[in-house]
């Protein structure tokens, strides 16, 4: 067992975070577009460079430890009476480890408020993988890498340190492929048309562009 311990910098973190919480119900739309900017605070906070978040910066936190041990799933978190512990499957590679450490750092920042939040365990999980995916892919530097660098779901990976599986999903949550894996109409070109013909369009797909 491994322990990462804590040092005691930036105490209001979690509050910041907790404090964008509404105190009335959420639909799970409504949950999920909290996560995001709950994601995004994060990110301003913690200051991160160019590799994103990284396990360091949730460890400098006061009263938060992560521990590496064998599990039978990815992770769990709970609070021992003085810390936060985060423990991550030892087994897991060191991409899902840090989207795992992501996740359960959501149920840290959603506890006390989850019955509110949520109707069911599985709308508090998904609203966990949602706030992983924001924060190690931001939505503004996905488009950014999908429109100027690549669309290689492997490249996008080692770009953003994560597995294909989480690009794959945060392409489609941000509309930039559908549910198939193809590059969705984005826009449309007009078309030579006859006078008496209404304007005709031709769509464009991004799959066109830099790989």
């Amino acid at each position: 067992m491994i322990i990462t311990s804590t040092m005691n910098s930036s105490p209001s973190i979690l509050g910041s975070l907790r404090a964008l919480t509404p105190r009335y119900q959420l639909d799970f739309d409504s949950a999920k577009q909290l996560a995001e900017r709950q994601a995004g605070r994060l990110l301003e906070l913690l200051n991160v460079g160019q590799d994103g978040v990284q396990e360091h910066h949730l460890v400098d936190l006061p009263h938060t430890q992560v521990v590496y041990e064998p599990l039978s799933t990815s992770g769990l978190s709970y609070w021992n009476g003085q810390s936060w512990i985060i423990v991550l499957n030892q087994d897991d590679s060191p991409v899902r480890q840090r989207f795992t450490l992501l996740h359960e750092y959501k149920h840290i920042v959603d506890h006390g408020a989850s019955a509110r939040l949520y109707r069911s365990d599985w709308e508090a999980e998904r609203a966990a993988d949602y706030f992983a995916g924001c924060a190690l892919i931001p939505k503004r530097d996905l488009k950014h890498a999908w429109c100027n660098l690549t669309q290689r779901l492997d490249q996008l990976a080692t770009y953003f340190d994560v597995s294909q599986q989480a690009v794959r999903v945060r392409l489609e949550q941000t509309g930039l492929i559908d549910r198939t894996g193809l590059a969705r109409e984005r826009c449309a070109r007009p078309i030579s048309t006859p006078s008496w013909q209404e304007q005709g369009f031709r769509p464009v797909t991004m799959s066109g562009g830099a790989r």
